[in-house]
């Protein structure tokens, strides 16, 4: 999810510091086109940015009239500079997000163009509902996905693997009885991006569900009192604090990023036995290190089930997609141009084949065939596979919960980590933010 700055203000003291904010991004926002045609894009560097790229080259030489123009941007410092931005009236006519509350939280304060019923039902008829429904509000939509689905698994290094004589684990059991056998070998179990915060989630999201299933979260995406404080979330809590005294993450990985390649690199180096991580890393890994993934070195298996755990051990967490959405500040003729590209270049033939190609697998209908003659077919028929199968998939709490309670969660979080807190000193915490 990845995914996500962690260093976000308030929806709210972003539009209320208009003057203040518009001098910081100065130039960098919307394409300055004076009412021509074309649309300006921000977008996440990595993951999807190759297909992006592809897709920008081949539209503008077809659309002359109707060009995009791309720019990218790093994961930790995105969010930030997407709502300072908003805040101002100077964002770009396309952003990239990852709907739900934060998305809903500029639906709502009016900053968002929904689409047009015509783009509204070429979408649904195009996309898996699921993914779809990830940026509705009120019976209007204001995303259209843009890249693949993105579910977060547990990739592993098979040579490390075979070094130490074990198997990827089934249970939470097997987990913590591989952090020992790996640290004598002086591999590090876990490869954790803790300096950025929002990998933490991925375990805290995991846990919650394999140990209570999702009506857990659903309950504090509800409001429902006392929902922070369910024994799921208490224990979930506890099993984290077993990983970090029993040393299972890479030492340092408080203030390793994901943003820099640190994490990823830990794996394919042979310095890291397993990450945690979104579908999207694929991608990540095979651009950094195409060798190591040819080599067939480079697996993965789903999150290890909790015994006694009331979840279903096929859900999955993660993020249906990423979405462009239409800023309500941009001219009528920008908007007319981004239609035009939201619904006849974004998931063309050419778009799906280059996500295919990086490993992503589209949440488009119809993809079986495509899927098959792949050549990364393993990864992205499992993928495919996980997906389809789930009998829920989660959405990234931090991006389904409002703006103000995604800074909390990952705030509190990063301290559960760090054992500064307690895991009933986090309900305690979260339960004062609510939802």
């Amino acid at each position: 999810m990845i995914v996500f700055s962690r260093k976000k203000a308030t929806l709210g003291a972003a539009l209320g510091a208009v003057t203040l904010f518009a001098a910081a991004c100065g130039s960098s926002g919307p394409s300055g086109s004076g009412g021509g045609g074309g649309a300006s894009a921000w977008a996440l560097t990595g993951g999807s940015q190759s297909t992006f790229q592809v897709s920008q080259k081949n539209w503008n030489a077809a659309n002359a009239k109707d060009k995009v123009s791309y720019q990218f941007y790093a994961n930790d410092a995105y969010k930030q500079k997407v709502r300072v931005a908003i805040g101002a009236n100077d964002a770009p006519v396309l952003f990239e997000n990852w709907g739900g509350g934060s998305l809903k939280d500029y639906a709502n304060a009016g900053k968002l163009e929904a689409l047009t019923p015509s783009l509204t039902a070429a979408v649904k008829a195009k996309y898996l509902p699921s993914v779809v429904n990830v940026a509705s509000f009120g019976g209007q939509l204001y995303g259209v996905p843009i890249n693949g689905t993105q579910p977060v698994v547990l990739y592993y290094n098979k040579d490390l693997f075979a070094k130490v004589g074990a198997q990827p684990p089934k249970t939470w059991d097997d987990l913590m009885a591989l952090v020992p056998k790996f640290k004598a070998a002086g591999i590090a179990p876990l490869s954790l991006a803790g300096g950025s915060k929002w990998p933490d989630l991925m375990y805290l999201e995991y846990l919650v569900d394999r140990i209570g299933g999702p009506t857990v979260f659903q309950n504090i995406v509800d409001g429902k009192p006392g929902a922070w404080s369910d024994p799921a979330v208490i224990k979930a809590g506890q099993m984290i604090h077993q990983l970090v005294s029993a040393g299972a993450f890479a030492n340092g990985y408080q203030s390793i990023t994901y943003d820099a390649g640190q994490s990823s690199a830990l794996l394919y180096t042979g310095k890291a036995a397993m990450q945690l991580m979104g579908s999207w890393d694929y991608a990540v890994i095979q651009a950094a290190q195409s060798d190591f993934v040819k080599s067939g070195k480079l697996a993965w298996t789903n999150f290890p089930t909790v015994t006694g755990g009331q979840g279903d051990p096929a859900d999955i967490v993660g993020n249906p997609a990423n979405y462009f959405s239409v800023t309500k500040s941009s001219t009528a003729v920008e908007k007319a141009s981004a239609e035009k590209y939201l619904k006849d270049g974004v998931m063309d033939g050419a778009y799906v084949d280059d996500l295919l190609k990086n490993g992503n697998v589209p949440p488009v209908n119809g993809l079986e065939s495509k899927l098959a003659a792949a050549p990364n077919a393993p990864w992205l028929t499992y993928q495919y596979d996980l997906v389809k199968n789930a009998p829920s998939y989660q959405l990234s709490w931090d991006q389904a919960l409002s703006s103000s309670a995604g800074d909390s969660l990952l705030t509190n979080l990063d301290q559960l980590f760090l054992k500064k807190i307690t895991p009933q000193q986090f309900a305690q915490n979260m339960s004062k933010v609510g939802k």
